[in-house]
């Protein structure tokens, strides 16, 4: 009895030093974010770390728990035939989840979660963001860990209990057997994370000002198997508040019908942006395009100079964030006007994003033609069902040029795309049906191999390479008789990790650029009032006097009587941002990031707080 409850404890213990091992090999990995870490943090990064560490220790312990179990009744040396096995898998798995978040976290900013399955839907294009490099320095990692993790459990091994010297009696069997069972409900403390009522949860090892900190201190086995237990019921995630006093708070951050009368009306001439009520429209969404790297709306000079002086042209909009930090995310909010969701993608879910309202439905009930334009694989992350069923009736991407012109990793580069946009609006009659013309670009996304040089740092040398075709596309656009009667939008799917040193969380992080420019737009001007990519569709279709009733997240940036401000989400997390300042909430921490000022920052995470509950709510109910 007492050899197998002490191999069954050793099992258990043996995997904290496995996981211990993860935090600071993670910290010198992500050095760059670690500079100002002192050994004491490393300390207590492993010390609060092992809380998860206990965690997913005992359930990969369970498995022995109950092979040990059996071998009480069926004696012999198959035990440790099969628990080789058994370690040789969870070792490959716990290398491969470790070895693969290690990389991410410097790409995404959080640990690894279900959104990593998502983009191997289509592996070769997940693929196409990873260097050579990397990839060949994490398979190192992945064969290194896992060969040390088999070895040490391999030889652990050597205590398991094998066939006895005789026979033991039922009694003694019986009693060994209860023995385990009882182990086995010690075992699950650690399993549930207390004896309390709460649960293991990712925010448990939180405790740090510094959010680097709390993540290092995350197991990553926990992270991704937490996070997909999270995927289905929607609907009762973050129910903050009673539904009285959300309805309540909800109706003070949409447009209030009641104060101002639903029209479908044109605009006063003080909202009138554009010269006609049906002008072509060509949205063009820019890759990774942070407003950090474009100095008209307070980025750095010298990297987007083309751009930067057509925003002397059109109507910039200078105070607009992103509302996620994925292209799967932005997408939804600037085509349907939704907010982004902090934990999963709704892109996914092809039978709830194809019942949310579009601007491509609206403006093909309108008698709009509508195509999309991508030099990417269509088929990544679900991408071409979505934009069939947002509403586009054709969608050219990279299997649409041919293979010589597709040199990028991720398909077609942006001056072989714009060239072909370019041709496309030029074929097109003018006295045609009016059209949408929406192009998503992707020479701005990783690993910023672009055929321009003029940089050191490889996304900004990407930024200024996509920069230089829209100048070129635009020089050649304005000669066409198309322009006049054109309104072209130009926004960003999210921002960018620059400055390097930027926390995900941080609100300089989401912001991002919108222009319109095009012989549509009455005069240039600039507007300063905080707004969220979701607000494209409620002003877009309030200037052409189309119905914004079914955008429930989207507001009119020009309307006075619409609440105004911007709010984003990151992993598991959510800024709000109005007139009264800056606050950014944890959820799985449950405390307040940033705040800036301190005052009005409690109702400031109140409206962050119901905006993600009512979001979760109408998600599930999709």
């Amino acid at each position: 009895m007492r050899k197998r409850l002490l191999f069954i404890l050793l099992l258990f213990i043996a995997w904290l030093p496995v996981f211990v091992i993860q935090k600071p090999v993670f910290m010198f990995y992500q050095h760059a974010l670690a500079g100002d870490c002192s050994f004491v943090d490393y300390l207590l990064v492993m010390l609060h770390g092992t809380k998860l560490d206990c965690t997913i220790a005992g359930y990969l312990t369970a498995v022995p728990l109950l092979l040990t179990l059996v071998s009480t009744w069926l004696p012999g040396d198959w035990l440790k035939k099969v628990l080789k096995g058994y370690y040789l898998f969870t070792g490959l798995l716990v290398a491969a989840i470790f070895a693969v978040d290690v990389a991410l976290y410097g790409f995404w900013g959080f640990r690894i979660d279900a959104t990593l399955f998502f983009y191997l839907q289509s592996p070769t294009d997940a693929m196409a963001s990873v260097p050579i490099g990397l990839a060949i320095l994490q398979s190192l990692v992945f064969a290194i860990y896992a060969s040390g993790i088999y070895a040490w459990f391999r030889w652990l091994l050597r205590f398991a209990p094998g066939k006895d010297s005789t026979a033991p009696t039922f009694g003694k069997r019986m009693g060994t057997s209860l023995a385990i069972i009882l182990l086995g409900g010690i075992l699950f403390i650690p399993i549930r994370g207390s004896v309390t009522t709460s649960t293991a949860n990712v925010g448990m090892v939180y405790f740090s000002q510094n959010q680097f900190l709390n993540h290092s201190a995350i197991n990553p086995c926990f992270s991704l198997f937490a996070s997909l237990s999270k995927q289905q019921d929607f609907a009762s995630q973050f129910n903050f508040f009673p539904e009285t006093e959300r309805e309540a708070l909800f109706s003070t951050l949409i447009h209030n019908p009641s104060s101002t009368p639903q029209t479908d009306s044109i605009p006063n001439a003080s909202k009138r942006l554009l010269t006609t009520d049906r002008p072509n429209i060509l949205l063009i969404i820019l890759e990774s395009f942070t407003a950090n790297a474009i100095e008209a709306v307070g980025g750095e000079p010298d990297i987007t100079p083309r751009l930067n002086k057509l925003c002397e042209e059109g109507i910039l909009f200078t105070n607009l964030y992103a509302n996620s930090f994925r292209t799967d995310r932005g997408l939804v909010a600037i085509l349907n006007g939704y907010l982004a969701q902090p934990t999963t993608s709704i892109m996914k879910y092809p039978a709830k994003s194809q019942t949310l309202p579009s601007i491509a439905k609206s403006l093909r009930e309108e008698g709009y033609n509508t195509d999309m334009l991508y030099g990417g694989d269509i088929n990544f992350t679900n991408m071409q069902s979505y934009f069939y069923s947002t509403g586009y009736n054709r969608i050219t991407a990279d299997r649409d040029f041919p293979l010589t012109s597709r040199l990028s990793k991720w398909g077609a580069n942006d001056d072989i795309t714009f060239s072909h946009l370019y041709e496309e609006i030029k074929s097109r009659p003018t006295d045609s049906q009016p059209w949408l013309s929406t192009f998503l670009t992707l020479s701005s996304h990783e690993p910023f191999e672009v055929p321009y040089h003029h940089l050191k740092h490889p996304y900004l040398n990407s930024v200024a390479f996509t920069d230089s075709c829209v100048g070129d596309f635009i020089e050649r656009f304005k000669q066409l008789p198309a322009w006049k009667n054109t309104l072209v939008i130009f926004i960003a799917d999210h921002g960018y990790r620059y400055p390097d040193n930027l926390n995900e969380f941080e609100p300089r992080r989401y912001h991002i650029p919108m222009l319109w420019i095009g012989g549509a737009i009455s005069s240039p001007r600039k507007i300063d009032t905080y707004a969220n990519q979701t607000d494209l569709a409620a002003t877009l279709m309030n200037q052409l006097g189309l119905s914004t009733r079914d955008f429930t997240f989207s507001k009119d940036i020009l309307d006075p009587d619409d609440p105004h401000y911007a709010f984003y989400t990151f992993n598991n997390g959510f800024g709000f941002i109005d007139t009264s300042g800056i606050s950014v909430y944890d959820n799985e921490g449950d405390r307040t990031l940033l705040e800036s000022p301190s005052e009005g920052s409690e109702e400031r995470v109140r409206k962050g707080k119901v905006l993600l509950q009512t979001l979760y709510d109408d998600l599930g109910a999709r």
